[in-house]
């Protein structure tokens, strides 16, 4: 589960499918985003990529926005127990001690996520490095009072945060 880190020049240099696979973890289970990055290279600095991988997403329309949502997974929901993550997901969730829960905040968060899900039809999405246990569950019980629409674009922003931490990584910032 470590993270294996290139520079912007190798990442530019690889052929079509390593570059895909190199940043298919950071978009989660989405390698349409830098499949469609591809042709866009080469790029001059993480900025530039991460902006246009976001704008992709942003211009790719509600149902693939959707998509792109619904693959990421719940904060210490089934697939967390279960051991499913992506070695990515695994990190940042544990990075914010969610593997450490009581089990009171498991059953909160297993409650929220229930009532999330409910309400807005897809899973709750926090970029949750830099949160503990404590201001997740904050975060997570003040958007249940949000509508719909700013949940999307709010989900939306997340998994760029989320982009941007994971580029960071790999590129090794």
């Amino acid at each position: 589960m470590s993270i294996v880190r290139i520079t912007l020049d190798q990442l530019n240099a690889l052929p079509a499918g390593a570059f895909i696979n190199t940043l298919s973890g950071i978009f989660e289970h989405s390698p349409w985003v830098p499949e469609a990055a591809l042709g866009k290279r080469p790029f001059t600095s993480i900025d530039q990529l991460h902006d246009v991988m976001t704008t992709i997403v942003d211009q790719a329309g509600n149902t693939r926005q959707l998509a792109l949502i619904n693959a990421h997974p719940e904060l210490a929901g089934k697939a967390a127990v279960r051991g499913e993550l992506t070695d990515e997901s695994t990190r940042e969730q544990s990075g914010a001690g969610l593997n450490l829960c009581t089990q009171e905040e498991f059953d909160r968060l297993q409650a929220l996520n229930a009532a999330y899900r409910e309400k807005f039809g897809f899973p709750f999405i926090l970029a949750v490095r830099g949160f503990d246990r404590h201001g997740i569950i904050a975060n997570f019980e003040a958007r249940l009072h949000h509508g719909r629409d700013i949940e999307l674009r709010e989900s939306l922003q997340q998994i760029y945060r989320i982009a941007r931490f994971r580029l960071d990584d790999l590129l090794g910032v």
